[in-house]
């Protein structure tokens, strides 16, 4: 990667003779007309910063971009390096996919919930698990107590997923799955489920999150330790690469990253970072680069700033086709796309006055749009209170629609391409990210980064920074510390999960417990032990239990017994 840099480094040095009269043009607006202006009206503030506390300089212009040069650095739609897009007509083709997240109580009122997006206009799924299943855990478990149905939906075996789906053809639509340490039993259970409606493996799309890289790093939601998560997410690799090779095998996602404070740059270069590690994992299993990496795709934050965020996007295209081409020998045209989801920043949602919340999902959408998303999910209103409402959920929505059919941005492919400010800024984000690689290079690369806490401490130092410049009124929130309503009242309606939920979840998995066949769950949970303790794939395995209609928490419990939990290193 140095010498990447280096060649990227020796592409700024200005060379244009035209920029010195450039130069002497900008000079004499300063002291002219610039200087006369702002005698008598000041600025606003003696810095102006993004959402990253990155400054941003008054003007931009081609003293910015000194030795641009088109067909290197941006290309156009679909080619190298994909700066533009990795479409060749974008939203001119079709739309990106809306989404919007859902997942609340039981798998019933999930379905329910389900079935009212798709009739409102939604067109693909995403499924938010309750935080026993992201931990493995069953819903009776002592850990579960409290939190069944509460943040997401309860799913503890097949019959769950059954119901989860009951009257939504799994060939017909995409969905995606917020999930990561138990992510090959979430997949088994889909894709067994879709079997039982007539759907074979080949037919069924969508993407399981399973990035656990970016867990340790920011969400938090591990089991297992770096090493046994990366072995389970190669075994995953092969076995869709076969199996079902319309899934997206993981959804290397910076929006935790991002929500747990770190800055756009950061982001991209974590995320990025992850993603290689992957590659690289994989190749060390010994399987060919180009059957697994076309069904590698990520997840992106959309924050308040949009240039910004534009900006963070199309670095992130050029960089992961560079890599993939000339680090790791891609040689497939879709090994070399970065293809994404994004969803709005929930970390921005603000619980006062939370209909202004509305109006920063559309901007951030609008960010995600033109910087060529093809996946998109737009936060509710309400969602800094409790989980969304029909009502919020549909003007989310309506959110997207439209962006997508009024607005006119989806129009033109990468509408701020040319900009001074937007190519300066996605040049400066590839910077960072590269001086990122080398500095987690001579850590010793991702995992080792993790184990020495370097990753969680960029992350919280910039979380920390953002906070402080919220206190001190460096940058402004708007309802938190300006424009603030006094004695605000919330009018708005808030959801509230049945405490019900939790009793009858736990009633239908005694009642699955006492009705499937128990001798072939043992017999299929002794066969993933076998598996896990060698180096056998697992995921068929699992798929083998979940059939037999074994729990997440029994399957999950096998892998603690085999591998045990991992602890983080403290930092301070």
């Amino acid at each position: 990667m140095g010498a990447d840099k280096a060649k990227k480094e020796d592409a700024q040095e200005p060379t244009d003779p035209d920029l010195s009269e450039i130069q002497a043009a900008k000079e004499r607006w300063e002291a002219g007309t610039l200087a006369r202006h702002t005698d008598k009206h000041p600025e606003r503030r003696e810095e102006f910063i993004s959402t990253s506390s990155r400054p941003v300089r008054r003007l931009y212009t081609p003293l910015d971009v000194p030795k641009s040069d088109y067909m290197r650095d941006l290309g156009f739609p679909s080619e190298y390096p994909y700066t533009r897009s990795v479409q060749p007509t974008l939203y001119r083709g079709r739309f990106w996919t809306m989404r919007q997240f859902a997942g609340m109580g039981s798998a019933e009122e999930t379905n329910e919930r389900f079935k009212y997006l798709l009739k409102i206009g939604q067109t693909g799924l995403s499924v938010a698990f309750h935080l026993p299943t992201i931990y493995g855990h069953d819903s009776d478990n002592e850990f579960s107590f409290g939190e069944v149905g509460k943040l997401g939906v309860a799913v503890d075996t097949l019959k769950d997923m059954e119901i989860l789906f009951d009257g939504i053809p799994l060939d017909k639509v995409t969905t995606s799955m917020t999930i990561n340490a138990p992510a090959s039993v979430l997949l088994s259970m889909y894709m067994v489920a879709a079997e039982k409606q007539g759907v074979n493996s080949h037919q069924i799309g969508g993407t399981i999150q399973n990035d656990l890289l970016k867990e340790y790093m920011a969400q938090k939601s591990w089991i297992f330790a770096p090493a046994p998560s990366l072995r389970i997410i190669v075994d995953i690799m092969e076995y869709c690469a076969k199996n079902i090779p319309r899934w997206n095998t993981i959804s290397i996602s910076g929006y935790h990253i991002r929500e747990a404070g770190s800055t756009a740059a950061q982001e991209l270069a974590f995320t990025l970072l992850n993603g290689m590690e992957y590659v690289k994992a994989g190749k060390e299993r010994g399987l060919d680069v180009d059957m697994f990496a076309p069904r590698l795709s990520f997840f992106f934050n959309a924050h308040n700033d949009i240039f910004e965020e534009v900006a963070k996007y199309r670095a992130a295209r050029r960089i992961w086709a560079r890599e993939m081409k000339e680090r790791f020998g891609a040689k497939k045209e879709r090994s070399l796309w970065l293809r994404f989801h994004t969803q709005t920043a929930g970390c921005s949602l603000t619980a006062q006055q939370p209909m202004v919340n509305i109006v920063r999902t559309a901007y951030q959408a609008l960010a995600s749009v033109m910087g060529g998303t093809q996946s998109l999910h737009t936060n509710s209103m309400d969602e800094a209170l409790a989980l969304p409402t029909e009502d919020a959920v549909r003007v989310a929505l309506r959110t997207q629609q439209v962006l997508a059919h009024e607005s006119g941005v989806p129009n033109t492919i990468d509408p701020l391409a040319g900009s001074y400010y937007v190519e300066a800024l996605t040049n400066e984000l590839e910077e960072e990210a590269y001086k990122y690689f080398d500095h987690v290079d001579t850590l010793g690369g991702v995992i080792p980064a993790i184990e020495k806490g370097f990753f969680q401490k960029e992350i919280s130092d910039a979380a920390y920074r953002y906070e402080r410049e919220i206190e001190s009124k460096k940058r402004t929130i708007v309802g938190v510390n300006d424009f603030v309503l006094e004695d605000e009242e919330i009018k708005i309606p808030v959801l509230k999960i049945d405490p019900e939920v939790e009793r009858r979840q736990i009633e239908r998995l005694n009642r699955t417990r006492k009705e499937r066949n128990n001798k072939k769950v043992q017999e299929s949970l002794d066969g993933l032990r076998k598996a896990s303790e060698g180096t056998d794939n697992v995921v068929p395995h699992v798929v083998n239990a979940v059939r037999a209609y074994a729990s997440v928490g029994e399957i999950c419990d096998v892998w603690r017994d085999v591998f045990g939990e991992w602890e983080e290193p403290k930092i301070f």
